[in-house]
């Protein structure tokens, strides 16, 4: 009976990461548009977009998560050629920062795809609707890493340096790597603030032939909170930009008017 009980109990427990998140808790909530920008349009709105971080802990493995939810419509006459509705899920781990479960429902055009990935972090591996693949530890969805890169500590990194992170997508994992260009005051119609410039690396293929299309401006404060993401097509920008924000950790002291 002692060896039957001993065989069924694990020797060790799975040890996971501790982050010391100060960025962001329960109720934030960030909301965004998203436009068209050119010398010949000007700006065009093209949808909307939020960030969530539910009220709710529901527990994965016995441990506390916080839920977030990541919705993009696109909005009026944009809609008649290539109208979306997106939405996506994770609840990541309170105190790891890494993903438990993700929740894909992709409306893009005529494209559309659904997909439930279940992360056994304890055991290294997805369980996604297609496929079981291995992971490394503290692999990433695309919405818990943006999340979890809020909460690193750059004060060490010189500009033009970054950190990679491992993320997985379409039962692949791929690492991006997260390029710190400097500081910069950027203005939009919710204020001005100081924001720290980053450039983080996309999977290329039909969207992005440039591994890093993208840059990002988020807070120069503890809120790390993104301001504004650009992205640059064959004629003029697309961008996203904070429009209203409620719920944040810390005062906004990036804030400058």
């Amino acid at each position: 009976m002692l060896m039957l009980i001993i065989s069924a109990t694990p020797l060790f427990a799975q040890k996971f990461r501790t982050i010391n998140n100060q960025a962001f808790r329960r109720g934030e909530k960030l909301e965004y548009k998203v436009y068209y920008q050119s010398a010949l349009t000007g700006k065009v709105t093209a949808g909307t977009g939020t960030l969530e971080v539910k009220e709710e802990n529901r527990k994965f493995n016995n441990r506390n998560t916080m839920h977030i939810i990541g919705i993009g419509r696109s909005k009026g006459a944009f809609n008649w050629f290539f109208k979306v509705d997106d939405r996506f899920e994770t609840y990541i781990d309170e105190e790891g920062m890494f993903p438990w479960m993700f929740i894909n429902r992709t409306r893009e055009g005529g494209y559309k795809k659904d997909d439930d990935i279940t992360f056994h972090q304890d055991d290294g591996q997805a369980v996604s609707r297609n496929a079981v693949t291995r992971l490394p530890e503290n692999v990433q969805d695309f919405v818990s890493g943006f999340y979890y890169a809020r909460t690193l500590d750059i004060t060490k990194v010189a500009e033009g340096g970054g950190f990679t992170v491992p993320f997985f997508l379409n039962d692949t994992v791929y690492e991006s790597r997260i390029i710190y260009e400097g500081t910069d005051v950027i203005t939009t119609e919710l204020g001005t603030f100081n924001c720290l410039r980053f450039k983080p690396m996309v999977v290329k293929g039909d969207v992005f032939s440039d591994p890093y299309p993208m840059t990002i401006w988020v807070t120069d404060d503890r809120n790390r909170v993104p301001i504004l993401f650009e992205s640059a097509v064959i004629i003029g920008k697309v961008k996203m930009e904070l429009i209203q924000y409620t719920g944040l950790a810390n005062p906004f002291t990036a804030k400058l008017k």
